[in-house]
């Protein structure tokens, strides 16, 4: 087990050169496995989640080979994929987990999809239903709430060469469960109808119609007419851009320090990424966004961000702006114990279903460092202003809550210590190296079990 310990030194200065995005990662992996000929990924994050995607489609006979943060992979076309000879293991990546089902619910041979104790309590309900609904035979497992399903996913192979189309919609703005129902909706005879609440991440839509597999967008719903589509596309090439929710802690980090001053290049600036950034102008951060005038190969817009620190304010974030950054709560919710004045986080209980309760995690976290908070079901209220004091965290194996309890630990008088933070590298495993290299006061430790 590794933990992190952190003393507050003073501003962070410089550049940050921020892993690929995960979720294009992803998705990179998939349709480049999925494509006819040879695809070369390069930008890769090098984080665990993205190399159980890859590892799941090599048990699949894709062949896959990484050299740093680039990856050849030679694509078997759409129903090239075949029998894995053993369980598909997922690691902590839900994302691996639903987007998968979504392809192997359409396929002759069955499948196993397991993952680390953190992913087996996350729900699989929400794509087990609408999946089965069109014609997949997937079995999820009884767990920790009656009448949810949760992992491992026991998928059945179908007798159909095809799928049927499917009309849906999306109880929340997921775009886990979009992708997976976009991905089996390549494997079926019908057009594939989806309609969200509000606009979740459109990574998949956008790879789709780069890669010349057409999608039509009417507001908040997309439809896969497999009648229309480019079901054959060939291999690519694709760098992938900048996380925004890993370059968020090292943004919010400047923002928050005093004498800060850090520069980003090569950010993906996704409008369904950047909800953070907006929270982040509300609550009166300086910072400067310069787009790149050329899109990048995945569809993605993309861009240089300077940040500076300056003194900001609570403010209220809910609706459409906790959608567009779900992931960025976290660390958002750093900055508000750093800002005068109360923030309110309502309309986020999504929050409760990632790798930790989130809602509950951070509360307690705050708390620890001496913030006055106030747990509600959906959120939370945080009272800003409060001179923040060292602690002792537990990350709950997520790895989100590991990188915050840093953040605000650098801006906390005296030492702080994260404990348990393997669960880093499913994301960001470069976080420590880069935050030293801007001035930080951070090591990583191993600790004897």
């Amino acid at each position: 087990m590794k933990r992190f310990r952190i003393q507050s030194k003073g501003p962070l200065r410089g550049e940050a050169r921020i892993p690929g995005d995960k979720s294009i990662g992803h998705r990179a992996i998939i349709f480049a496995s999925l494509a006819e000929g040879e695809s070369r990924v390069t930008g890769l994050s090098g984080g665990l989640d993205n190399i159980a995607t890859a590892d799941a489609f090599r048990s699949m006979g894709v062949e896959i080979a990484f050299l740093g943060d680039a990856a050849r992979i030679s694509g078997v076309g759409l129903r090239g994929l075949s029998a894995p000879k053993k369980v598909i293991d997922c690691g902590n990546s839900g994302t691996t987990m639903r987007l998968l089902a979504g392809v192997l619910g359409a396929q002759r041979f069955g499948s196993r999809l397991i993952g680390d104790e953190s992913l087996t309590k996350r729900p699989m309900d929400r794509i087990i239903q609408p999946l089965n609904a069109r014609g997949t035979r997937i079995e999820g497992s009884s767990g920790a709430k009656k009448g949810v399903l949760y992992p491992p996913l026991y998928i059945h192979g179908i007798k159909e060469r095809a799928l049927r189309g499917i009309d849906y919609t999306l109880p929340v703005a997921s775009a886990q469960i979009k992708s997976a129902l976009l991905l089996s909706g390549l494997y079926a005879d019908e057009p594939t109808r989806l309609t969200e609440p509000s606009k979740s991440r459109d990574h998949t839509e956008r790879m789709m119609n780069a890669l010349g597999i057409a999608l039509t967008e009417d507001g908040l719903t997309v439809t896969l007419d497999p009648s229309r589509a480019n079901l054959r596309w060939r291999g690519f090439d694709l760098h992938v851009p900048g996380d925004p929710s890993s370059a968020a802690f090292a943004i919010v980090a400047a923002a928050m320090i005093p004498g800060s001053e850090i520069h980003l290049p090569n950010i993906c600036l996704n409008e369904t990424r950047t909800g953070f950034l907006d929270a982040m102008a509300k609550m009166g951060a300086a910072f400067e966004i310069e787009e790149d005038k050329e899109e990048n190969a995945s569809g993605e817009k993309v861009g240089h961000i300077v940040v500076k620190h300056q003194e900001t304010r609570g403010t209220e974030l809910r609706g459409e702006l906790i959608v567009r950054s779900i992931d960025e709560i976290p660390i958002l919710c750093a900055l508000a114990a750093l800002s005068e004045g109360v923030t309110t986080i309502r309309e986020a209980e999504e929050l409760r279903v990632k790798e930790s309760d989130r809602i509950k995690v951070m509360v307690d976290m705050l708390r620890a460092f001496g913030v006055e908070c106030e747990e509600h079901p959906d959120g939370m209220t945080i009272v800003g202003g409060a001179k923040l004091r060292g602690a002792t965290l537990n990350s709950h194996h997520d790895h989100r809550i590991a990188m915050t309890g840093a953040i605000l630990g650098m801006a906390a008088e005296g030492e702080t210590i994260v404990n348990d933070t393997d669960c880093v590298g499913t994301s960001f495993p470069s976080f420590v190296e880069l935050f030293r290299g801007l001035g930080a006061e951070i090591v990583e430790e191993k600790v004897r079990t």
